[in-house]
């Protein structure tokens, strides 16, 4: 990976951990439907104003069964839940769960795909369990049952997004990723608008909470599937894929720094634990041996 790639690794760690921060800015004011119409309405018109610019082709109409259903499972179903989750945990707690994502995908591989389950990816799930585990249930903070739930609408986040990735490998070979990007956030817009409209807040957000959702997706969203896109096509998926450890870090990071929210032993165990899990799960450990040899 070259230097470039990884700044741009490095940035795109920082927007997506920092995306845990600004939801739980905007989530408490604006509620989780309204937060997430917003997100993905301004992150569709930022990517197709950069379109224009680039002088880039895209027509919605060509797969628009599919990009409605992507982004559904991807955006507007995960986002969602990690929004409503955010209203009783932390922007920490919600980041490091969310991290969980590779387990999902390789559970809905294996169900959809019929993918080999080794016992190698077994044990990971298992340890990436005990350690949400030990991150949810050993807490010294608030562990009531609005806590609880929360946590499971964040390890719902993740499934979906694990079948959201099975979905896009199986139905979007021959599109773009620009394509694929663009599609996605109209088609989450789509699919919130309902939603939106009969949960509208009763009294005008702060101007913090309207600035948060608009960083959230001009650059959590917007220039962060741009920065995912790139890194794709130029280090390849699985140094990409290392994206998932840096997330959680900024996240708690950014959480502790604007937030003040302090970060307990079980965070930091819980976290490592999970990494543990997702390093047999995606076999990366694995294959960095076998490239040393």
């Amino acid at each position: 990976m070259t230097g470039k790639e990884f700044a741009a690794l490095l940035t795109l760690a920082a927007l997506w951990g920092a995306s845990f921060l600004f939801i739980r800015v905007a989530s408490p004011e604006l509620g989780p439907f309204l937060t997430v119409e917003l997100r993905v309405a301004l992150a569709a018109a930022a990517l197709l104003i950069y379109a224009v610019f680039i002088k880039y082709t895209f027509s919605f109409r060509a797969h628009w069964k599919k990009y409605i259903m992507v982004g559904l499972l991807n955006a507007a179903v995960p986002f969602a839940f990690i929004t409503g989750a955010e209203l009783h945990l932390t922007a920490s707690m919600a980041s490091i769960i969310n991290a969980t994502t590779p387990m999902f995908t390789a559970a809905a591989a294996w169900v959809w795909f019929k993918t080999r389950l080794s016992m190698q990816k077994f044990i990971g799930m298992l340890i990436g369990i005990a350690g949400v585990v030990i991150l949810v249930g050993w807490s010294t903070g608030k562990t009531d049952g609005a806590f609880m739930l929360s946590a499971l609408y964040s390890l719902l986040a993740a499934l979906f997004y694990g079948i959201a990735g099975n979905y896009i490998a199986k139905n979007f070979k021959e599109v773009k990723p620009m394509d694929l990007a663009i599609g996605q956030q109209i088609g989450a817009s789509i699919v919130m608008l309902p939603f939106t409209l009969f949960t509208l807040p009763r009294s005008l957000p702060s101007v913090p909470a309207l600035l948060s959702v608009l960083v959230l997706a001009v650059l959590c969203t917007s220039l962060a599937y741009l920065l995912y896109f790139y890194l794709m096509g130029k280090s390849g998926a699985l140094k990409t894929a290392s994206v998932t450890f840096l997330v959680p870090i900024f996240g708690v990071g950014w959480g502790a720094l604007f937030l003040k929210e302090t970060i307990r032993a079980n965070t930091i165990f819980g976290m490592l634990v999970i990494f543990a899990g997702i390093l047999l799960v995606t076999g990366i450990l694995g294959r960095r041996k076998m490239a040393a040899g």
